[in-house]
């Protein structure tokens, strides 16, 4: 997939432009938060899981190589083969051998980010193998010849007439007559249409939730059952997983899954909770005859031991972006690459480079809510404040904000001098705004005023104001 994080202020105008994703992220916003609010209070140890499994984590962060380590030769034992990957490169190539190997014309796939990541379906396409997705939002967007726009809901942005034009432009072989006016009829259009590729695909590929050091085992979490019947019918199953989603035990993982699916659809579990381990047994009824596992490092190791450590805690639950006043606001193509929302500002710039995705660290009120929805209890707002940090470092921001806050630092460390400006400037803009309270344009604060009105200061700085509460304490105590 294309970096257009670059474009982000370009996107993010557009889509606040566009009045059917706005009522599309409307009722997106309703119904996740408040399905998730329910959830959580019917829950009253929830916020003691959130810091077990953070416990988990970090745990497991400190110790990933051994884990990793353990991980292979469960999987090798249990009949199985595990594939590094330190590329998107390298990835991608591990799944074509394969599926040259086996002289696969066909795949199937359930809902992986880190196949989006990758771009894998692109890189299959050109080489002569066709993939296709069984998730029901994940086809909807590669008939579209679009990208997800959400980790958990990937056709969010869309409404149901627009999914209803897609299969009628696509389906050409069904009847024009039928009727798809209704929800279920699109998914029984798209079951019929689905099911055959799960019989004739050689391999299916998933993406993997956690992967347990303990068993070898991969577990994907799902609504639908497409991935059960991704990785059992065809006669292989390749997971491609990020090196941090092992766990070192099922133990550990089961108490991560208590509120994995509480904070990303408000559910006490997901539909289908799939545990694979290896290949099909000799008295197995059904299953793979080879089984694959991808580890994909792509930038991870380097986020161990720095301030951006603590991202690798994340369980795609999607709770940050259902929360975030600015994702509601733009949806999830505006930040122009794979991950969008809160976690998708921190982790875009750790995989990309914040050369590329500097705009996302700064598309944040940090209002906070990110933080405290998040069930790994990652510190979203610290990190983008570190990644606006680097930016500044390296002159990336435009140059206006470097004067500007060169400006305001020079002032800042000189307190004497901030005070006596500030006492003479306060007033004077107070004054200029008058009763009316606000500046509709003000120079230099353009970038504020062409969108909404800038509120006037107070008439007396914050210090003098403290100043004289002090002393009308020292004089009613007096008294």
């Amino acid at each position: 997939m294309e970096i257009q994080s670059p474009q982000f202020k370009h996107k993010a105008r557009k889509a606040i432009a566009d009045e059917q994703l706005q009522r599309a992220m409307g009722k997106a916003k309703i119904g996740f938060v408040g399905k998730r609010k329910k959830a959580v209070d019917a829950l009253p140890e929830f916020d003691e899981l959130r810091s077990s499994a953070r416990a988990i984590k970090d745990h497991t962060l400190e110790h990933l190589d051994l884990y990793l380590e353990a991980y292979e030769r469960k999987v090798i034992a249990s009949g199985g083969r595990v594939h590094w990957a330190e590329t998107a490169q390298d990835a991608r190539q591990a799944v074509l051998d394969i599926c040259r190997a086996a002289g696969a014309r066909t795949v199937t796939k359930g809902k992986s980010m880190i196949t989006e990541e990758i771009a894998l379906n692109d890189f299959l396409e050109k080489e002569g193998v066709r993939p296709v997705e069984t998730d029901l939002g994940e086809y909807i967007i590669q008939l579209r010849g679009e990208h997800p726009s959400h980790i958990i809901g990937p056709a969010l942005h869309l409404n149901k007439e627009q999914v209803e034009e897609d299969f009628r432009r696509v389906h050409t072989e069904l009847p024009p007559a039928r009727d798809l006016s209704q929800p279920e009829s699109l998914l029984g259009e798209a079951r019929h249409i689905l099911r055959p590729q799960y019989f004739q695909a050689d391999v299916g590929i998933t993406g993997a939730n956690f992967l347990i050091a303990e068993t070898g085992t991969s577990i994907i979490v799902t609504n639908e059952g497409n991935g059960d019947l991704t990785q059992t019918l065809p006669r292989i199953h390749i997971v491609v997983a990020s090196i941090e989603k092992v766990v070192p035990t099922l133990e550990d993982a089961s108490q991560i899954l208590r509120v994995l699916a509480r904070s990303a659809t408000g559910q006490d579990m997901s539909v289908y909770t799939t545990f694979s381990t290896g290949p099909r047994r000799p008295d197995d009824p059904d299953g793979p005859d080879e089984y694959h596992v991808i580890l994909l490092d792509n930038g991870r190791s380097s986020m161990l031991g720095t301030e951006f450590h603590e991202m690798l805690r994340c369980i795609r639950c999607g709770a940050c972006m259902n929360h975030c006043p600015v994702y509601h606001a733009v949806g999830g193509h505006a930040y122009g690459w794979v991950y969008p929302g809160p976690m998708g500002s921190v982790l875009t710039p750790s995989l990309v480079g914040v050369d590329k995705a500097g705009h996302l660290p700064n598309a944040s009120t940090f209002c906070g809510r990110c933080e405290s929805v998040c069930p790994m209890q990652i510190p979203l707002p610290r990190m983008m404040r570190h990644w606006r940090e680097r930016e500044f470092e390296r002159g990336l921001n435009p140059a206006t904000q470097r004067f500007g806050l060169g400006f305001w630092a020079f002032f800042a460390r000189r307190p004497k001098l901030y005070r006596l400006a500030t006492s003479m400037a306060i007033p004077t803009l107070s004054g200029l705004a008058g009763r009316a309270r606000w500046f509709r344009s003000l120079p230099f604060a353009g970038g504020w005023t062409r969108h909404r009105d800038l509120p006037a200061p107070e008439s007396r700085t914050f210090m003098q104001q403290w100043r004289d509460r002090e002393v009308g304490k020292q004089e009613r105590g007096a008294a």
